[in-house]
């Protein structure tokens, strides 16, 4: 069965995304307002996929991105080259009192029926000055790319960064390169200027460039503006709504081959049903569903962009693609941190249907 895709078999990448880098702090089960120590962990939407897709999956991956040069940007070039993902950076200097910074999440771990609470300070973020013009395309892409990923996260940041997604989307195709994007809605980052309509209309001028879109139907909604469904799903592991809306995706956007998302339903912060679903060249293809128990939640719906995206680059069937990606996503949520800690032997095994046996 075809992908629709027109992979390029080889390049000096396999991967590259354009996103913020940020650090993320967390202070475990205790909230915030009684924390007194915290775990760093390097992330953002965009890199997650390009650090996963080399830690686990061994690709060749790169980042595109903002980094300033102080200690805070430091760390984070550091975490990069620790997952092996190689960096196109913008590099921008800190004044010492007030930036441009790289941008802090705090994301505690919640517990049971307590939610984990997630906020930023993105205050004079250097990413979101990021704008066209700033990187050479073609040195990037020089020796080839297979696939060019970035996401609403960074498009949602400033005036700028969605016409800087254009621009690199435009120079992926130029060189043949598959294009991404995870819709990845932020109410809270698109209202500082214009909200959901704004959303919408930047958005909409990204995907006419996209070839695989991930989202799941709020995102669909929020993101694109696409008209919900008349029926409510009977749960959210009930894929039919997500599927339901597609035609009208393919209407409004009639080059994208693929749409992929997971399914979550909550029972508690640590107990989770989990699977994913994609709609691939007009045919749907879903996982099994497996229960999580969830050390942090964050990561998993990058974890499983990760593993599909891999599934497709390596010319893996379809519906192996979907189970590869939910494998990894289910694991990386057993996981302290946004990126991943699993094996490609692990994730495969997992997505055979392997179990939590101890292995010996």
């Amino acid at each position: 069965m075809s992908t629709g895709l027109n992979i390029k078999p080889g390049g000096a990448l396999d991967f590259v995304s354009l996103g913020a880098l940020v650090h993320r702090l967390d202070p475990g089960i205790i909230p915030f307002r009684k924390a007194n120590e915290c775990n760093i962990y390097v992330s953002g939407g965009e890199f997650n996929c390009a650090a996963n897709l080399s830690d686990c999956f061994r690709m060749k991956t790169g980042i595109v991105s903002a980094i300033v040069n102080y200690p805070i940007g430091d760390l984070i070039a550091e975490r990069v080259r620790a997952m092996g993902v190689k960096p196109f950076f913008k590099e921008f200097k800190h004044n010492g009192v007030n930036g441009p910074n790289m941008a802090t999440v705090y994301s505690d771990r919640g517990l049971g029926v307590r939610a984990p609470v997630v906020f930023y300070n993105r205050s004079n973020e250097a990413a979101a000055h990021l704008k066209p013009g700033d990187f050479k395309w073609d040195e990037i892409f020089e020796g080839g790319v297979r696939w060019f990923h970035s996401g609403g996260i960074f498009a949602s940041l400033s005036e700028t960064t969605g016409e800087l997604i254009i621009e690199g989307m435009k120079a992926a195709k130029a060189a043949g390169a598959i294009t991404s994007f995870d819709l990845n809605f932020r109410a809270k980052l698109w209202n500082i200027w214009g909200g959901e309509q704004k959303a919408i209309e930047v958005i909409n001028r990204i995907v006419k460039h996209v070839d695989v879109l991930v989202g799941n139907e709020e995102d669909l909604q929020k993101g694109l503006g696409i008209p919900g469904p008349e029926v409510a799903a009977k749960s959210k592991l009930d894929p039919s709504v997500f599927f339901g809306m597609i035609d009208k995706v393919i209407a409004t956007y009639p080059q994208v081959k693929i749409v992929a998302t997971t399914l979550r339903e909550v029972h508690s912060t640590n107990h989770h049903s989990w699977g994913a679903v994609a709609w691939i060249n007009g045919k749907t293809y879903s996982s099994p569903t497996v229960e999580l128990n969830v050390h942090d939640r964050v990561g998993g719906g990058d974890g499983y962009a990760a593993g599909f995206i891999y599934g497709l680059l390596s010319g893996e069937a379809p519906v192996e693609a979907v189970k590869l990606g939910w494998a990894h996503g289910a694991l990386l949520t057993t996981y302290p941190g946004d990126t991943t800690m699993a094996t490609i032997d692990e994730v495969k095994a997992f997505a055979k249907g392997g179990s939590a046996r101890i292995q010996r």
